[in-house]
């Protein structure tokens, strides 16, 4: 039986992924995926190998996953928009046997050594499953503290986190997730991809995201969405001027939200538009999902729910002791448990500076905790977390305050280096459509709302915030902006 995956033939008549243009039943996947590894031992590739994948969201793509962990081969997905630099660093870096793409023709400049997947010809005989604690997949991080890092994420991780977010959202055979995240972070390639074929569910893979066919695959039978807080805003956008669609998608059983921060203000626009909050959930590459709210509890605007079951998460200091959780208290999120990776392809000098001997990943997120046990994050430790007068003050809280402001879209808030405060508070924002807030009207509004110590020294107002492929704003680019 393999540890992730299952018997996927016991489900042989069911769906398994739909396209625009296909219905793939759980058969005719582990028919293309068995296909897919056969081709992969004819070139020579074995157990514990890495193989790269351009992750594109075409069926093959998926095939290609799947047999690579059924043949025990290690996956690096490969975002199809890496820079030259960085898709230089990942290939050198891992090393894959070898380099593949459902269509290659458009890689081919960039890797000329890229080749096809192959899922047409004979399913071969499979060598014994791998070991629960065997490579499953490499994920390159976003690279913020320097070049990106290959997180190792084993098939014992991914099982124990599907399975405790499979029970806190009753995920289950019967749903059908609308699928239109990238396929090379843990969101849409662990939990959208893997997670719906570890349940036995449907998966509907949509090309690209668009608010219009999102809306249309849930009118299509589609009971969860996952998507990004950016995502989000664009559907509510949408269904806002759309009733009918509005309609389509209130008629979700789940939406979850996550990899950035859902501001309140967006959570009570989607509760006032579909009826129901998104479920937040709060994690990172090396750890998987740590936190999530579940299906049947509270879903509190600004948090991101309770540890899962086996997670043990603390609060630490900026010495890595841990501090009592009480009003006004943040720390850095250290946690420990099954889905806590091993550890960095190649770097054993960043994974002890990671991970203590205890087994405790320090994740660098600030956070505060709930007198309930839920999880506010208030940001990064590098970036977020702003010391200014002798006084602590997380970006997110001030970054919340100003999206209540009527005449705040996005808002963005960085520390930069101050002779007198040690560090002086800056708030980007881009106005809603319409309106013109003035900076000192905003930074008015923050000392208003929360604290004078907590008043932007300076705002700027910009049209647009610089994301990554995730939605995440990129706050280094703001830093040095400011």
């Amino acid at each position: 039986m393999h540890p992730l995956l299952g018997d996927l033939g016991a489900r042989a008549g069911r769906t398994a992924i739909r396209t625009d243009d296909a219905i793939v039943s759980y058969a005719a996947l582990e028919l293309a995926a068995r296909a897919h590894a056969a081709s992969l031992r004819a070139d020579g590739v074995e157990p514990g190998d890495r193989v790269a994948l351009w992750a594109t969201p075409q069926l093959p793509t998926l095939a290609a996953v799947v047999g690579n962990a059924l043949l025990g081969v290690a996956t690096v997905p490969l975002n199809p928009a890496v820079g030259e630099g960085e898709l230089r660093h990942v290939l050198a870096d891992a090393a894959p046997r070898l380099v593949l793409a459902a269509d290659p023709a458009p890689f081919r400049a960039r890797t000329p050594a890229v080749r096809g997947v192959s899922v047409d010809g004979p399913a071969g005989v499979l060598p014994p499953a791998p070991a629960p604690d065997d490579p499953l997949l490499v994920l390159y991080t976003s690279g913020t503290t320097g070049p990106p890092k290959g997180a190792v994420i084993t098939h014992a991780a991914a099982a124990f986190d599907l399975d405790a977010l499979a029970a806190a959202w009753a995920w289950t055979e019967r749903d059908l997730l609308v699928h239109a995240l990238p396929l090379f972070h843990v969101h849409g390639l662990i939990l959208g991809v893997l997670g719906s074929l570890r349940v036995g569910a449907s998966l509907r893979l949509l090309p690209r995201f668009a608010p219009e066919g999102v809306c249309a695959a849930m009118a299509a039978g589609g009971t969860m969405l996952f998507a990004v807080p950016t995502m989000y805003h664009r559907l509510a956008e949408h269904c806002e001027a759309t009733a009918a669609d509005a309609a389509r998608l209130a008629r979700a059983r789940l939406l979850v939200s996550g990899s950035a921060a859902l501001p309140t203000r967006e959570n009570d626009r989607l509760f006032k538009l579909f009826g129901q909050r998104p479920i937040e959930r709060y994690g990172l590459t090396e750890t998987l999902i740590l936190c999530s709210a579940r299906h049947d509890g509270p879903r509190t605007p600004g948090t991101v729910g309770a540890p899962l079951p086996g997670i043990e998460l603390r609060l630490v200091d900026e010495q890595r002791r841990p501090i009592a959780p009480g009003p006004g208290a943040l720390g850095e999120i250290a946690v420990r448990g099954p889905t806590v990776f091993p550890g960095y392809l190649n770097r054993p000098d960043a994974t002890a500076e990671a991970i203590d001997a205890d087994r405790f990943f320090f994740t660098g997120d600030i956070a505060a905790l709930t007198p309930e046990g839920e999880v506010r994050i208030v940001g990064r430790r590098a970036t977020d977390l702003i010391k200014t007068g002798g006084y602590k003050v997380g970006a997110g809280e001030v970054e919340a305050a100003l999206l209540e402001h009527p005449g705040v879209r996005e808002a963005a808030v960085v520390g930069i280096a101050d002779d007198d405060l040690g560090e002086r508070i800056v708030a980007f924002v881009v106005a809603a459509p319409g309106k013109g807030p003035t900076a000192e009207e905003l930074a008015d509004h923050v000392a208003r709302l929360l604290a004078p110590h907590k008043r932007p020294r300076v705002v700027r107002l910009v049209e647009a915030l610089p994301r990554n492929a995730m939605g995440k704003v990129l706050k280094k680019q703001l830093v040095a902006l400011a």
